[in-house]
């Protein structure tokens, strides 16, 4: 079985498909709050599908901007208290756009060396001078702006908030101590800490208390959102010129309708969400509790994201298969998208996991331990003679 071409047959919850032919239990989707099967959500797509149709068949800049779109990019501002948001067709394009419009010739990024693909091709694009910091390391990204002695209105900082591999979280004030000192601007992607962590929601900066500090937030709707779309706040006054220098914003079709109203509904839940924060961190520790005391190595502290290191490919795809037989669907992952050059198994969590879906996925890690990592399979079950 191949697990990157894997097929879900159906798809009934945000936490069960039938994989196939077999039901199960989807711990792999990024589906942190469940909101692609939230009632009004869904009846938001509907009633836009009917009035406006399928998609919209051009760009923004060729065919003009729904009033859906104007709306969504408000909204999200607000959500965000910032003064204005550019609405991408994905996440991925979010980080192309705004990073090769921003940076250029002249310029130097820094990026933390475990950033997204999506984040080095925007860099490749931009022309800029790259060089890569070592993760979560605020002192090896100071010591490298000093050795390139360039303006610090020309070095550009890019970090995630939380990490999609690992799990684990930006030291934001450390980033930002190194960020004021050099006068350089700090870009964070909150794609998997976006509805997930803060107070309210706004991601890992809200969490740690420094949103003021952040130029630019870049985020995605295809994880919390439950949706696909990509999106970029700030509260610089000529943030909005990047709509005629971001390529991947002035030459793809906008998004369809249904999405965008199905969007604009999940924020406005996401805002109002502390309920569903509540149980996506409930249901994560429980996991990530579980799994250490089997025996997984993880690689970060509790959080939506859970990513354990595997003693090799074979046990870990020995693992990764097993669970997907018992009815645990999760994510293989090997070099070159893991850190270190590990395999890893990523679990991501969701506020719509029951008590019960979570104990059957431990019981189910605990069974592939025992037999494939510690070498001792369950006894036979003999029947009584007769």
């Amino acid at each position: 079985m191949n697990p990157f071409t894997l097929e879900l047959d159906q798809v009934h919850s945000p936490t069960e498909a039938v994989i196939q032919g077999r039901p199960a239990m989807l711990f792999g989707t990024n589906n942190y709050l469940g909101l692609n099967f939230d009632p009004t959500c869904r009846a938001a797509a509907a009633e836009a599908l009917e009035k406006e149709g399928t998609g919209t068949t051009a760009s923004r800049v060729a065919s003009g901007s729904y009033s859906g779109h104007v709306k969504l990019e408000r909204e999200i501002a607000e959500f965000f208290d910032r003064r204005s948001a550019i609405v991408f067709s994905t996440g991925f394009q979010a980080n192309l756009g705004v990073i090769s419009g921003l940076a250029g010739p002249g310029d130097v990024i820094m990026i933390d060396r475990d950033c997204h693909a999506s984040i080095y091709d925007g860099c490749k694009l931009s022309g800029a001078k790259i060089v890569e910091f070592r993760h979560n390391d605020a002192a090896d990204l100071d010591r490298l702006i000093e050795a390139e002695g360039v303006p610090g209105h020309r070095v550009f900082i890019i970090v995630e908030g939380l990490y999609s591999v690992a799990g684990d979280m930006a030291p934001l004030p450390d980033f930002i101590e190194v960020k004021s000192k050099y006068g350089a601007c700090l870009l964070v992607d909150e794609a998997h800490s976006f509805g997930t962590c803060g107070e309210r929601g706004r991601g890992v900066a809200e969490a740690q208390g420094v949103e003021r500090d952040v130029d630019i937030v870049l985020g995605t709707f295809s994880k919390s959102v439950g949706v696909i779309g990509g999106f970029a706040v700030s509260d610089h006054p000529a943030f909005s010129d990047l709509r005629m220098l971001a390529r991947s914003y002035l030459y793809t079709a906008s998004l369809p309708p249904p999405v965008v109203a199905a969007a604009r509904a999940s924020i406005r839940r996401i805002a109002d969400g502390k309920d569903l924060r509540q149980r996506l961190w409930s249901n994560a520790r429980k996991l990530y509790g579980a799994l250490g005391e089997i025996g997984y190595d993880r690689l970060s502290e509790p959080g939506p994201v859970i990513g354990v290191r595997m003693p090799g490919f074979v046990k870990g795809y020995k693992i990764w298969h097993t669970l997907l037989e018992r009815g645990v669907y999760v994510n293989f992952l090997i070099p070159p998208s893991t850190p270190g050059g590990s395999v890893v198994l990523r679990c991501s969590l969701s506020a719509e996991h029951s008590v019960s879906q979570i104990e059957r996925a431990i019981e189910i890690f605990s069974e592939c331990w025992r037999t494939i990592v510690e070498g001792n399979p369950p006894k036979p079950v003999l029947s009584a003679a007769t």
